[in-house]
């Protein structure tokens, strides 16, 4: 039996153990560099989390506004930050901005020559009507002539054919921070009927020479969105779909693709 972690370091395991998962880069990062480069800031990252791509945005010199509800995220999302701006030197560096709010309730002006919702964040909302309001938030912060973008995964018949309730080992690793052996768990449940996903994810902990482990988990309920949805939701949202790609080198939309990745512009 897995030894119970005290409540008050719950949030920040999970958020460490986040970052651990990222290990693996999901591929994203240059199509957000581009993007950037292209569009010019400030950029708005919404659903931040730990700060993987608004700190890299920022030390590629652009001012960068990331907003989160879990402040174990913010937490380290800021020292992420730090750690960036020390091996720089500050020189050629530009800003990150963190803000603690909900994302479809924040208001920072229509500003952003960019506005991210990046890796599935869309999917996490749980319901149609949430998902339509990150988009109305998305264009409600978007400047004339800004970019909002969005990427979420499409599951195959194989991918769901898993979602049964199994619990599956998706990896064990160790965390270099704190010696550790870590392995991710994971069991979920998909209602084709609603497209919504329980999912629950495990993460245990022990010294490397054996011992108890320290057990955290985390039960979200996903809303599946297709790509004709998103773009559905993009639209009544006042964005005009520019692209809408297959994967993060935005290869055209079709047969086979398993995310969909929109860049819109408002109407």
């Amino acid at each position: 039996m897995a030894e119970a972690v005290p409540s008050a370091t719950r949030a920040e395991l999970l958020a460490r153990w986040y970052d651990l998962d990222l290990r693996d880069d999901p591929g994203d990062l240059d199509l957000y560099l581009a993007l950037a480069a292209r569009n010019g800031g400030p950029i708005l990252e919404l659903a931040a989390g730990s700060g993987r791509i608004a700190v890299a945005l920022a030390t590629a010199g652009h001012e960068v506004v990331g907003v989160d509800l879990d402040p174990a995220m913010l937490g380290r999302a800021r020292a992420a930050w730090d750690r960036a701006r020390g091996r720089s030197g500050r020189r050629g560096i530009g800003s990150l901005e963190l803000v603690a709010a909900d994302l479809l309730e924040v208001e920072l002006g229509p500003r952003f020559g960019l506005v991210v919702l990046a890796l599935n964040s869309l999917l996490l909302l749980g319901t149609a009507e949430r998902q339509q309001a990150a988009l109305a938030a998305m264009a409600r912060h978007l400047r004339p002539d800004g970019r909002a973008v969005v990427d979420v995964w499409l599951p195959g018949p194989d991918d769901l054919a898993l979602y049964d309730g199994r619990l599956l080992l998706e990896w064990e690793r160790a965390d270099e921070a704190s010696g550790q052996r870590v392995a991710k768990l994971a069991a979920a449940r998909h209602d084709p009927a609603t497209a919504m996903v329980e999912l629950t994810t495990i993460f245990d902990a022990w010294p490397p020479e054996g011992g108890m482990p320290n057990r955290v988990s985390r039960t979200d309920r996903l809303r599946l969105v297709g790509a004709a949805e998103l773009q559905r939701m993009a639209e009544a949202a006042g964005l005009r779909v520019e692209t809408l790609g297959g994967d993060h080198e935005l290869t055209p939309f079709g047969p086979g693709a398993e995310r969909a990745v929109l860049v819109a512009g408002l109407v």
